[in-house]
């Protein structure tokens, strides 16, 4: 096993240079950063504006492979390099991935685990009302646009703090930098994450159950779950010791990849709460022209596909002891 495992790590991190670096070119040909200080007032001259863009790696003079090399080597000593606005990416990428992994712990423990158990009771009560419940609820929470189902917790909490004639849910940013001390402040981020996990953990849930449950229903008659049950094991104990643990087989790879690059795509939950995270970062690069930034994202994205990669293929041979890695 410990062999495949360095193929595929191997094969990972090519894509990963790959990918990063075709990232790189796109960004630094398509956008265009000179741009940024052209609309200053008062506008810096040309010189300042050459200058300035030469310090940040950014002059569109500079041959991009150039300025790729530059660029490249600064990531292999840990230095991502300097955004539009002169400040280290370094630092708004520690910020932005302390601020995502906080607002998606939660959500994604949560809608993974309960995606799972509600499509796998789906199937075990197939065609009752449990069933076509959920089924009915997941397709119309898929259907619906997010910012409509975050506008929509947004009304609902409103209501909830008239009617509690207090402050129980806050909705907008991380916490109230207005407060102080270390319950307070604990207070106002429980307060702020109510309705962005709701939010995440909804989609999470109904997406995964419904492949659950298909995956459920094909285990339901098969031949092991019969010997299971000829040996003693109760239905229940059968369904959940072997059933659930074959049916998640083919779903493994996308409860991880769609958990692991969560961090870079929940760009909308972010922009509505008011959560400055990765998703957040990346769309304001590439509107703000920040080539740098653009690109540290990307190659973070690509780690995280390596990651997520690597952890698929152990969750699987740890769930199914027929699988031996050479």
């Amino acid at each position: 096993m410990g062999r495949y495992m360095l193929r595929r790590l191997a094969n990972y991190l090519m894509l990963l240079i790959v990918a990063s670096t075709m990232a790189y070119f796109l960004a630094a040909m398509s956008l265009n950063p000179r741009s940024n200080f052209e609309q200053q007032k008062p506008r810096p001259s040309i010189q300042q504006i050459d200058a300035t863009l030469r310090t940040y790696n950014l002059d569109p003079s500079t041959p991009v492979v150039v300025r790729y090399a530059h660029w490249a080597n600064g990531v292999i000593h840990g230095n991502l390099g300097i955004n539009i606005k002169g400040d280290s990416v370094n630092n708004d990428f520690g910020r932005r991935l302390g601020v995502s992994t906080r607002l998606l712990v939660i959500a994604t423990i949560i809608g993974s685990l309960g995606g799972v158990m509600v499509g796998a009771q789906g199937a075990i009560k197939q065609y009752r009302f449990f069933d076509r419940w959920t089924t009915l609820s997941s397709f119309f929470l898929l259907a619906m646009p997010v910012f409509v189902v975050a506008i929509s917790l947004e009304i609902f909490a409103v209501d909830i703090n008239q009617a509690a004639g207090t402050t129980v849910i806050q909705y907008i940013g991380e916490y109230n930098p207005d407060l102080s001390g270390f319950w307070p402040v604990m207070l106002s981020r429980l307060q702020h994450l109510i309705l962005p996990t709701i939010a995440l953990s909804l989609f999470q849930i109904a997406q995964y159950s419904r492949y659950q449950r298909n995956t459920m229903l094909d285990v339901l008659g098969s031949d092991f779950l019969r010997t299971a049950r000829a040996k003693g094991l109760s239905r229940r104990n059968a369904l959940m010791k072997h059933g659930l643990r074959t049916a998640i087989l083919p779903i493994v790879p996308l409860l991880v990849y769609n958990i692991v690059l969560l961090f870079t795509g929940a760009t909308f939950t972010e922009k509505i709460f008011g959560w400055h995270g990765m998703g957040e970062w990346l769309v304001d690069s590439i509107t703000t022209n920040d080539v740098n930034s653009v690109a540290a994202v990307s190659l973070f994205t690509a780690l995280l596909v390596l990651v997520a990669g690597l952890l698929s293929d152990l969750l699987y041979s740890a769930l199914d002891p027929r699988v031996r890695f050479s």
